[in-house]
């Protein structure tokens, strides 16, 4: 088994599974407990528009993704501050608009039209070094915002209104957290993909729920839980040819299903 270290190409590839399963770890702990993956969905699929902006204008599809996730944060903020009746509908004509967007741009992208598959689902055995930089990045940026936001994190989670009475910056600190699914979207990308951004996201987290006790002691085991479906993933995908995303995402719903049965689909 250890043979498989030998290639650049998995060392590569090993290395965005850790750096992804950080993030996912911190960010989908919250999503998980406040409940907004559906929300966490919206930000996610309208990264696709940036995608193809970033092929258009030439620069790192990933930093066009980033751009157009961290609007739709910004829109979706915006809208829960209002108290929009409408929110859900309005997530899903956002979800919907960035996937045609990107499209658009793709198709008015001059000369080799480069193929999104891997964009929508994943291609972790490609990743450059200069995305494994980028996912670098973003996770120092993710865990230096929680450390310093963490007892606010968990106050607005489990508490809003209450946290209102104390003078907490709610609706910001909401903002911020959307913010954070955005980075971890654009890290998530070229290991799953946009279509399975979610998955990744939130099975971690969802099994560790039912065996932690504590906001820290839950990021921790979803880390663990990260790191070792994506590496079962690989080996999975390495041995049987299969795709390394969709072989990722379903060990992890093989350890969800397993977690069930160990606790009675305790919550």
């Amino acid at each position: 088994m250890l043979e498989i270290f030998q290639y650049d190409f998995f060392l590569n590839a090993f290395l965005a599974a850790l750096l992804a399963s950080f993030a996912c770890g911190i960010v989908g702990t919250f999503v998980v407990v406040r409940k907004v993956v559906f929300i966490s969905g919206g930000i996610a699929h309208t990264a696709y528009g940036g995608i193809g902006l970033g092929y258009l204008m030439g620069i790192n599809p990933l930093i066009g993704a980033f751009a157009f996730s961290t609007a739709a944060a910004y829109f979706i903020s915006a809208m829960r501050r209002k108290n929009s009746s409408n929110e859900d509908t309005l997530i899903g004509i956002l979800w919907a608009v960035g996937m045609a967007l990107g499209i658009v741009f793709i198709s008015l992208t001059p000369g080799y039209t480069p193929n999104l598959m891997s964009y929508l689902f994943g291609d972790i055995l490609t990743v450059p070094f200069d995305d494994i930089l980028i996912m670098i990045a973003a996770d120092i940026i993710i865990a230096a915002v929680v450390f310093f936001n963490l007892d606010k994190f968990i106050a607005i989670t489990f508490d809003e209104e209450y946290s209102r009475t104390l003078g907490l910056p709610v609706d910001r600190l909401y903002f911020l957290l959307y913010v954070l699914i955005a980075l971890t979207t654009v890290i998530l990308i070229k290991l799953v993909g946009i279509i399975l951004v979610i998955a990744l996201l939130t099975i971690p987290p969802t099994i560790s729920i039912k065996f932690t006790k504590s906001i820290k002691s839950m990021m921790l085991f979803s880390i663990l839980l990260g790191i070792l479906f994506s590496f079962l993933g690989l080996l999975l995908s390495y041995y049987l040819n299969l795709a390394s995303g969709a072989s990722i995402i379903l060990v992890g719903a093989a350890g969800y299903i397993l977690s069930v049965i160990l606790t009675g689909n305790k919550n």
